[in-house]
């Protein structure tokens, strides 16, 4: 029960459908329990077991105070039921009496489905904005967390389990509500029918309440095992589509069918286990509500058949009734208890995701920037990540205006040192400066909308080619995407488009050429016009002539901007006015092209190493 009240904050903005909720649903109790204690003086009279009322109690007709006088009560219902029979006769007065218990067990049920409508909103919004929050969470949280996570397993808790949640747990919201109105008002009626009796059902409820407890435990941990193997499933499948290529090129599809059906016959175990036990709950809790019938048929019949016993047959057959309802809800509740087993695994791994810690945060009092006026320092920066520094002493100040390349042989730390500045990783040691001010101490969205990113990873989404440009931005205007394309040598091609601007790229771009794609990236970059460029190989995936163009423009571009290039390509970078060489993470060489090539060390290897290429 601990898990539904981890989801509880998400419930708190719908509280007047919950009120509204629990208000119907008493009033649902209540007429049930009322149609059935109208049997109670209607059975006595009709078999003759009490005598019928000559006069109403003390001669006063029905009153809203005789509801605190239960005794009144009972001898008004008598009195009335008397007079009905006496007047026309018991078939008529059975017939009258039929109907009036129709219309209650009518209202009983139209308050119980005005429950229920006012429940739908709670039930469906708790779940949409346990989505939003989960997407949310997915946005926010740095980049260092998907280096520890399968895609797929993220996947699974904003999809899978986010609906193992809706439908084991928000759809025992009714019950939760409901049913223990019902119970302990039923139990509240039956203790004043016969204390004794009740106090013997008592002792037998929670016996059969402890062994279905022990099989929801048992529940919990199989739900929590699948969940991890459809995380892992689904992470095999992410892979395969967008590793299909590789698969298919080194003839590897058998191996990859053979892993994925072990991993597949592992989760249909789980799930058989798993159904296996939440399908015990309905027959258990049936044969156990009948053995508790049975105990107290016998219980109960020794009493009414006991001499001098204050309880007769038309009051026990009327306990039987209510007590039979009881069980009802009480059966709803074990299914209920069984599918919030079942669903707090998927509360736990999703909460795992909204309580992750974010890493990188923004200060409560961040500064607000929209300019850059001076310079980048980085100052005696270490990065470490897992307990491996992948940059060392890094001390590095680049003027405005100015361009610096990072170049070095590959895991020497280039893409970790430009991943600092809009902080998608905060440096462990040292400090970062903008215009001499802790990038720390800005807020997160004015300090990357300083900056303009091409990174190396080509990243479009399954959107217009116009969206993929305009990301971001508000309203930009056909004719300044026309104009960033162009920049970006990309208008042409955009042109010969089905759609033109308005043609949805696929997949991550798959309609597109990889130089095509990589030049609508830098479009989106100088779109957005931002006073700081990082480019990540931004040309690595162009053709020779796309190459040429691009370096072009991209060259005029930076001549107004401060730009990070990173490059393997070197002779796209002599143009900068310092080139940082980084190898193992610590800066071996620095200066201008001519000078690093005049000191014969790594960056004239490098340079070397290329010129046979």
């Amino acid at each position: 029960m601990k898990n539904l009240f981890k989801i509880l904050p998400f419930a708190l903005p719908y509280w007047g459908s919950a009120l509204l909720n629990i208000a119907f649903n008493v009033l649902s109790v209540a007429f049930s329990l009322v149609s059935f204690v109208v049997f109670i003086p209607v059975l006595q009279i009709l078999f003759k077991l009490t005598p019928v009322v000559e006069a109403p109690p003390q001669g006063l007709a029905f009153s809203f105070e005789m509801i605190n006088h239960t005794d009144q009560l009972k001898e008004f219902f008598y009195w009335k039921i008397g007079q009905i029979i006496g007047q026309y006769g018991q078939m008529q007065a059975l017939l009258y009496i039929a109907l009036v218990i129709v219309g209650l067990f009518f209202l009983k049920n139209f308050f119980r489905y005005m429950a229920m409508f006012f429940l739908a909103p709670l039930r469906n919004g708790v779940v949409r904005d346990l989505r939003n929050a989960m997407y949310q969470r997915v946005l926010i949280l740095p980049l260092a967390y998907y280096t520890e996570q399968r895609k797929g397993d993220l996947m699974s808790r904003v999809t899978s389990d986010v609906s193992e949640v809706e439908w084991s747990i928000m759809s025992s919201l009714e019950m939760v509500f409901r049913e223990p109105i019902t119970i302990l008002s039923y139990l509240a009626t039956m203790f004043y029918i016969s204390p004794q009796l009740t106090g013997f059902v008592l002792v037998l409820l929670p016996l059969s309440g402890l062994l279905i407890g022990q099989i929801g435990k048992s529940l919990k941990r199989t739900s929590q095992k699948s969940q991890k193997r459809m995380g892992y499933l689904l992470s095999i499948i992410e892979e395969t589509i967008s590793g299909l290529r590789i698969i298919k090129a080194f003839n590897a599809i058998e191996t990859s069918q053979r892993s994925f059906e072990k991993v597949n016959s592992d989760y249909n175990r789980l799930m058989v286990r798993l159904y296996r036990k939440r399908d015990l709950a309905s027959p258990l809790s049936e044969f156990l509500g009948v053995l508790v019938i049975v105990v107290v048929l016998w219980f109960g019949g020794r009493l009414v058949l006991s001499p001098g016993s204050s309880m007769d047959a038309a009051v026990f057959l009327t306990y039987l009734g209510i007590f039979s309802q009881i069980l009802v809800p009480a059966k709803a509740i074990t299914q209920a208890w069984y599918n919030i087993s079942k669903g707090a695994a998927s509360v736990e791994r999703i909460r795992q995701v909204l309580d992750a810690d974010e890493v990188i945060v923004e200060k409560p009092d961040a500064l607000q920037v929209s300019d850059f006026t001076q310079s980048i320092e980085y100052r005696d920066v270490t990065f470490r990540y897992e307990k491996e520094d992948v940059l060392r002493h890094i001390s590095l100040t680049i003027p405005k205006g100015k361009t610096v390349a990072l170049v070095g042989p590959s895991g020497g730390g280039k893409s970790t040192l430009s991943d600092l500045l809009p902080r998608f990783y905060d440096c462990t040691e040292g400090q970062l400066l903008l215009d001499g001010v802790n990038v720390k101490d800005y807020k997160i969205d004015d300090l990357r909308g300083l900056m303009g990113i091409v990174s190396q990873e080509t990243i479009l989404f399954n959107d217009t080619v116009f969206n993929n440009i305009a990301l971001g931005m508000d309203n930009p205007g056909q004719a300044a995407v026309e104009q960033a394309a162009r920049i970006a040598n990309a208008h042409e091609f955009i042109m010969q488009l089905p759609q033109g601007y308005q043609t949805l790229v696929g997949d991550r771009g798959v309609k597109l050429s990889g130089g095509q794609r990589q030049r609508l990236s830098i479009a989106r970059a100088v779109l957005k016009n931002p006073p700081i460029m990082i480019l990540d190989e931004a040309t690595s995936a162009l053709d020779t002539e796309s190459e040429r163009l691009v370096q072009e423009a991209l060259e005029n571009l930076m001549r107004n901007r401060t730009s990070v290039v990173i490059a393997h390509r070197l002779s796209t970078i002599q143009f900068a006015d310092e080139i940082v060489v980084l190898q193992q993470g610590e800066i071996v060489e620095r200066g201008s092209h001519a000078s690093l090539i005049a000191q014969n060390g790594v960056y004239k290897r490098l340079c070397d190493l290329q010129s046979f290429e």
